[in-house]
């Protein structure tokens, strides 16, 4: 039996992870992957284990940076925010999704229409 997933896309992660930050503005990873399941009304979960090594990687890409901080209950976290590099991967990742989404749809709209 096939189960169902949340995965999510490669690259989406990524988006999503700009996209909140420059929402809500400095979050740490738990505050992160809380805001996009509360977003996506539970649709998309993010695991740790991929969160983590992708803050990492756009911290090294200078896409976002960290400092340390306290969360909403009083512990220290790193806490996470956008960059100005961050902000302009940000639109190259929207203009890519709405390609890739507008691609997709339009498969799914004419493919059973060709056979």
């Amino acid at each position: 039996m096939h189960t169902k997933k949340n995965d999510i896309l490669q690259g989406t992660l990524t988006l999503l992870v700009l996209r909140v930050l420059e929402a809500g503005g400095s979050l740490h990873g738990y505050a992160l992957t809380k805001r996009i399941q509360d977003t996506s009304n539970d649709l998309l979960r993010v695991e740790e284990g991929s969160l983590y090594p992708a803050l990492h990687r756009m911290e090294q890409d200078g896409l976002v940076e960290s400092a340390w901080g306290l969360t909403e209950k009083g512990r220290r976290a790193r806490m996470y925010s956008i960059t100005d590099a961050g902000r302009k991967q940000l639109e190259e990742e929207r203009k890519s999704w709405d390609r890739l989404t507008k691609g997709v749809a339009h498969v799914l709209r004419h493919a059973a229409m060709e056979t």
